[in-house]
């Protein structure tokens, strides 16, 4: 049985997403065909749109990647983020973690689950929703691209505070969306690109000196 694809998303965000309404079918559509022809896609069914499950006048922040992990058991549905039971954690997460712990001093977590950020108005959005096990980018032409750009209007046009962090290049695509807002741009914290610019980049002060000039409160980076 199908899964409606908005089941999981928050009301405001149903909204948000309707000028894409048309994409989400096609997608659902494509998705439940490579599926039945034997395509291990990730995330869960269930869990592809579920950075969209916090209401979106919540966020404060968005956090852009770019795909889901490519690896099995990997991909939760929020950019960056695994279950808590996940180990190793992916080369990607442990990046991001060791900057956050450098960065503002907040001790390294026990779980790479990031979905505590999510709960403190950190939208985890990656610029592709799904992927195919083990081929990252596999998705990238698939449409999604035209639903997270209606996410990232909504923000936008919905206005601060907002600070966005738009890490590699398939999430700075949707800078020209977020003009007139504040966007904080680095490199992706993948091992391929991280020694580039990434370590020491300090995004997440960043982040909260940006708020502050918003006159909004920073963000909880604490995590488990």
């Amino acid at each position: 049985m199908a899964i409606d694809p908005l089941s999981t998303v928050h009301p405001s965000w149903a909204r948000a997403l309707a000028p894409a309404e048309g994409d989400l079918a096609r997608l659902e559509e494509e998705l439940a065909a490579r599926r039945a022809a034997g395509e291990e896609v990730l995330p869960a069914p269930e869990h592809v749109l579920r950075a969209f499950a916090q209401p979106l006048d919540d966020v404060r922040v968005l956090l852009l990647g770019q795909d889901p992990y490519p690896r099995p058991g990997h991909a939760v549905g929020l950019a960056f983020s695994v279950a808590p039971q996940v180990r190793p954690l992916p080369p990607t997460l442990r990046n991001l973690l060791k900057e956050l712990s450098a960065d503002t001093g907040v001790p390294a977590p026990t779980t790479g689950d990031l979905s505590p950020w999510a709960d403190r108005g950190v939208l985890l959005l990656n610029r592709v929703l799904t992927v195919r096990a083990g081929d990252s980018g596999s998705h990238r032409r698939l449409g999604w691209e035209r639903v997270t750009d209606a996410a990232v209007r909504a923000l936008a046009q919905r206005g601060g505070p907002l600070v966005s962090v738009l890490w590699g290049r398939d999430a700075q695509t949707a800078a020209p969306l977020l003009a007139g807002t504040e966007v904080i741009t680095g490199v992706h914290p993948s091992p391929l690109s991280a020694s580039r610019g990434f370590h020491g980049s300090r995004p997440f002060s960043a982040v909260d000196a940006a708020l502050a000039a918003q006159g909004a409160d920073p963000v909880d980076w604490s995590l488990p």
